[in-house]
């Protein structure tokens, strides 16, 4: 298996398995036939595509398999069901799984628009974590704020949702959730999480087991983790005065962990040693480096888009036609 390129699960959210549905591209049938005529050579080539064709991503991950599909998968990834081959694979692979925790990424914010840049967040810090070895990300949500957050110039929520989904349709791990758009108020960050993160822990496949008394029911090698996932700008207004509670910093770092991904212009790692909290639980807070710096943002985009300029290919061409149909950020005053 590449470190570098891990494997990718058709993972949607809400963390429910009604919303999963099987991949079929592969008959069974036909896998049966090429275990039965591989010679031990082709079937270390072949386990990663047998491991697929029966609906195992996680097991075929290890091995070296990508399951990508427009389809959506039977099971999330840590699902009881995956591993029906697991006596195919080698004795090392419940070893591998093991070791590493699954991880669902959250961005929270404005989205307004959604861009190209955004999208780079997610997968800047889905290769930064899986460099590590200690970590296989399953999932992402982008979560656009609640109307009610009071930001000058922000579009509806139902827009910013509608331009995620668009930016999302060719993302197959990434998806946008409207529940802190849809709260009659304004959501605080730690909240957010909070729902997240009850959601992920109640659509554990394994819970339901354990609930009715059954000790030996499957279960994943590790609970998942969530994570916030922001720029190194969010991060250095931990330091703004009255903009964060400090009891809510403590609990994003302590309980749940940040990837920061690092923006031209800051400095992380001095934000960290800056603030006794950050400082406390550095070890939960992993910062990757983006190696194409690009200081496009949300702001930039109204601004262009006020003035009639040019937004193509730092947008999403869906989103760019959404603008235009729904004549959104037309003034040339918004900055």
């Amino acid at each position: 298996m590449n470190p570098r390129n891990p494997p990718v699960y058709n993972w949607r959210h809400p963390f429910s398995p009604q919303r999963y549905r099987p991949n079929r591209s592969t008959p069974v049938a036909q896998t049966r036939a090429h275990l039965q005529h591989s010679s031990p050579q082709q079937m270390q080539i072949r386990i990663p595509q047998i491991l697929h064709a029966v609906e195992c991503p996680t097991l075929g991950s290890v091995l070296g398999g990508t399951v990508r599909s427009n389809e959506r998968s039977a099971q999330p990834p840590w699902s009881s069901q995956s591993g029906r081959v697991a006596a195919a694979a080698s004795v090392n692979v419940a070893d591998k799984m093991k070791s590493r925790i699954p991880v669902v990424l959250l961005a929270c914010g404005s989205f307004n628009p959604i861009t190209n840049m955004h999208l780079r967040l997610f997968e800047v810090a889905r290769d930064h974590l899986h460099q590590t070895g200690r970590y296989q990300v399953i999932g992402g949500i982008i979560s656009p704020v609640n109307d009610n957050y009071g930001k000058k110039d922000l579009v509806a929520a139902r827009h910013r949702v509608a331009m995620a989904r668009l930016a999302l349709q060719t993302s197959d791990w990434i998806q946008v959730d409207p529940w802190e758009s849809e709260q009659v108020q304004w959501m605080e960050t730690v909240k957010v999480l909070r729902h997240h993160h009850s959601e992920l822990l109640r659509s554990l496949p394994w819970k339901e087991g354990l609930d009715q008394g059954k000790v030996d029911s499957p279960g994943p090698a590790a609970v998942p983790e969530l994570k916030l996932l922001c720029g190194a700008d969010v991060l250095k207004t931990f330091q703004t005065p009255n903009l964060w509670k400090d009891k809510h910093i403590q609990e994003i770092v302590e309980k749940f962990g940040l990837v920061c991904v690092d923006r031209a212009g800051h400095d992380p790692k001095g934000y960290i040693l800056g603030s006794p909290i950050l400082q406390r639980y550095q070890d939960n807070i992993h910062l990757a480096r983006e190696p194409v710096q690009n200081e496009i943002s949300a702001t930039y985009i109204r601004r262009a888009l006020g003035q009639g300029q040019s937004v193509k290919y730092l947008l999403p061409d869906a989103v760019i036609a959404y603008i235009k149909e729904h004549d959104l950020y037309t003034s040339p005053g918004e900055e």
